[in-house]
């Protein structure tokens, strides 16, 4: 043995928090960190440090509608953000408004973790809601109309049409649209129509000429017509202004006095929990024909309504004067990805296809890579869009389902496409005879009925299809193949941020991690047993496994951090996540930025934690990216004292994610994780263009030049021109 003496630090005992000598091998290792009572006490105490969730999701909307607002974006482009923000404002009302309504009415309401009692928050949404509401309407008719009116491309409204392409509109309604209306009389033989949500409405107010008396009556605008009709010549005009101008058609004999739009947004969130997996089936398409008769949570009118027809629509959907929204027609925006789409490749970002992985091609070949062979070499980090899902995940699926040495596929699916080729294999590897496992979480949010149908065709195909544990939804991203090879059984392993859908993957920024790694995939297959058997293993050598362990696991690495740095040693915490809400990990954060640790969260959504507060987060900086993809991988990256650790999954830090979900998060191999910090160091670099997170829960945009997605972009490219 060396008499050279071991390099040795002064760390807290994890008992006592006496300070006592351990060598520096055994300090990487040791949490070693006993908080003191009074710091914690002194974080716990401060009020407000936690952002209301629900404002701060309206805050991320805001940044989107930025987008809108940004000249220096492709106008087509601009035209499909204020799309987005549209829709993403429709979810946020069924959803997360829909669930603060119902705690309400049931008595449930507690007080939430930013000091609000829920009808507090409810109040300030509607406030705030209504604002970025009409500043949207705002955006799109002074900013965006206009440009694009500049471009030759005309959105217009009835009255601006001139005699020929009204006679187009007439032969139009005549032919195709007036067919498949339906007129919805509002009497005492004829009660209150139901307004199915987010359908767009006209409400028709009529007068019998022979008796004077006026009438009410309902016409809803057909959803499977574009929203905006071509006029030819890039004009377009709403679809409701067309119908709107043919009222006379629908009510012969009648006079028509007024006709408005409306729009109901009603509650459609799910709840079901079965026992049984047939139950929940049955269940959950029961709960789907209801999703449809929800309460309203929100009436979106034309600005120029009359006050009668707005008390009548207030009356019958029984909803109160704060979710009436008056805007600036027209409504319903969504149909702006149409306009989006149009074939003006000058008016959209650069042209872009995404290239397959070095490691999964053969330049020399046009014949596909052989993706076992190439992960026995080495493991490969994949990052979508920029990396080819198609040539990696989806050929590492439909090659271990045509591959004779495969004996088995195991797969989890949340969301994935209408037309799935991973679908397609694993059916094709159940009908050649290998064994194929399935778990199909059909509780996906408004996947639901598509999941259904996924999860019959697969059962019919052979696969064992199950759905998880009780009371859990199952949103990990794993795959597993295991494969007979001459040396043995070999587990080949993907691990990913985002779902197994082919379509999303182009949009969606996310990770993967496909691996030979022995330990990784023992941790899986014991995972799997999990999730379809009665194994209960709640611990694993290189996963980190929700509800056990992701958020115990994560706040163990932050309070090694605050160790490492109380004893010198470099420390430092970077997370890339959708929302940062859950507040026994904020504290975490908070205690290690007391601690003197810096921390870096790059959030592209909702962020409960507030930087920059004295005495509290002085060494938090939060920033958020938005762009042309959507930023959705998440990453957990901690400095280790000169040995970083990097875990990567399917978890945000929200309760949801951390107590009722599966989720797991994988320890990186050196390589693959020496990748995903230099993708942090560029997303947290100072001429990175960013929102920046006050202390006040406000974003502003910095003075950033680069552009994050458009960097990685460039250096695909620039690798493609060098293979």
């Amino acid at each position: 043995m060396s008499t050279e003496q071991q390099p040795t630090s002064l760390v807290p005992d994890a008992e006592t928090g006496a300070l006592v000598a351990v060598s520096d091998d055994q300090a990487l290792e040791a949490p070693a960190y006993v908080p003191d009572p009074a710091l914690v006490a002194g974080i716990e105490s401060v009020d407000n440090r936690f952002v209301d969730r629900e404002l701060s999701w309206l805050r991320f909307n805001e940044r989107v509608l930025e987008l809108a607002e940004d000249e220096s974006l492709p106008l087509l482009e601009r035209a499909r953000f204020l799309a987005i923000f549209t829709s993403n404002l429709d979810e946020f009302f069924m959803v997360r408004v829909a669930g603060l309504k119902r705690r309400i009415a049931t008595g449930l309401a507690v007080r939430a973790a930013s000091g609000l009692m829920p009808l507090e928050v409810l109040e300030a949404i509607w406030r705030r809601s209504a604002e970025l509401s009409q500043r949207h309407a705002r955006v799109f008719h002074d900013q965006v109309v206009p440009a694009l009116s500049g471009e030759g491309i005309e959105l217009v409204r009835w009255a601006d049409l001139d005699r020929e392409e009204q006679k187009e509109c007439k032969r139009l309604f005549k032919d195709r649209i007036f067919p498949v209306l339906t007129p919805l009389a509002v009497d005492p033989a004829h009660p209150f129509p139901y307004i199915s949500g987010l359908s767009l409405n006209l409400a028709v107010v009529l007068r019998n000429p022979k008796t004077g008396k006026e009438l009410f009556a309902r016409v809803k605008v057909p959803s499977n017509f574009d929203r905006f009709v071509s006029l030819g010549n890039a004009r377009f005009v709403p679809l409701e202004d067309v119908i709107g101008a043919h009222l006379r058609r629908l009510f012969p004999g009648m006079e028509v006095l007024e006709a408005h739009t409306f729009r109901v947004t009603r509650n459609e969130d799910l709840e079901v929990e079965e026992d049984d997996a047939e139950n929940l089936l049955a269940a959950l398409e029961k709960e789907l024909l209801r999703r449809k008769f929800g309460p309203p949570v929100r009436l979106e009118v034309e600005e120029s309504i009359a006050p009668s027809v707005l008390e009548l629509l207030v009356s019958e959907l029984d909803i109160t004067e704060n979710e009436v929204f008056r805007l600036r027609g027209p409504l319903d925006l969504r149909g702006l990805h149409s306009i989006a789409d149009l074939p003006r490749e000058d008016l959209k970002y650069p042209s872009f296809v995404p290239s397959t992985h070095t490691r999964l091609a053969d330049f020399e070949s046009a014949a596909p890579v052989d993706v076992f062979k190439a992960l026995r070499r080495r493991d490969v980090l994949l990052h979508h869009p920029y990396d080819s899902f198609s040539t990696s995940v989806q050929r590492f699926i439909e090659q271990a389902a045509a591959d004779p040495h495969v004996l088995a596929i195991k797969q989890t699916l949340y969301r994935t496409s209408g037309d799935s080729p991973i679908i397609d294999a694993l059916i094709d590897a159940a009908e050649a005879g290998k064994q194929v496992l399935v778990l199909v979480e059909i509780k996906a949010r408004f996947d639901e009925q598509a999941n259904i149908r996924w999860a019959r065709k697969l059962e019919q195909a052979g696969c064992h299809v199950v759905y998880g544990l009780v009371g859990l939804k199952t949103h990990c991203k794993l795959a597993m193949v295991v494969r007979d090879e001459p040396e043995g059984i070999r587990r080949y392993t993907h691990i990913g941020t985002g779902n197994y859908n082919p379509k999303t993957s182009r949009m969606y920024e996310d990770l993967g991690l496909l691996t030979t790694n022995e330990t990784i995939g023992e941790d899986v297959a014991h995972l799997f047993n999990n999730l379809s058997g009665w194994s209960r293993k709640a611990t694993y050598e290189q996963l980190l496994v929700a509800p056990d362990s992701v958020r115990s696991g994560l706040i163990d690495q932050i309070m090694r951090e605050i160790a490492h740095a109380k004893a010198g040693r470099p420390a430092g915490i970077r997370f890339k996540a959708n929302s940062v809400v859950d507040e026994e990990t904020i504290d975490a954060l908070y205690l290690a930025s007391c601690e003197g640790v810096p921390v870096e969260l790059l959030v592209r959504g909702i962020c409960a934690l507030r930087p920059g507060v004295a005495g509290l987060s002085e060494n938090v900086k939060v920033r958020s990216i938005l762009g042309r993809f959507l930023e959705h991988s998440r990453v957990f990256s901690f400095e280790g004292a000169g040995e970083p650790v990097t875990w990567i999954g399917s978890a945000d830090l929200m309760h949801r994610n951390l107590d009722r979900r599966v989720e797991v998060l994988v320890r990186l191999p050196d390589a693959s994780r020496d990748e995903v910090r230099r993708l942090l160091d560029l997303a947290f670099a100072p001429t990175t263009q960013a929102w920046e997170l006050g202390s006040d829960g406000e974003w502003k945009r910095n003075a950033g030049t680069d552009h994050l997605q458009e960097t990685l972009i460039e250096q695909q490219r620039r690798r493609r021109t060098a293979d």
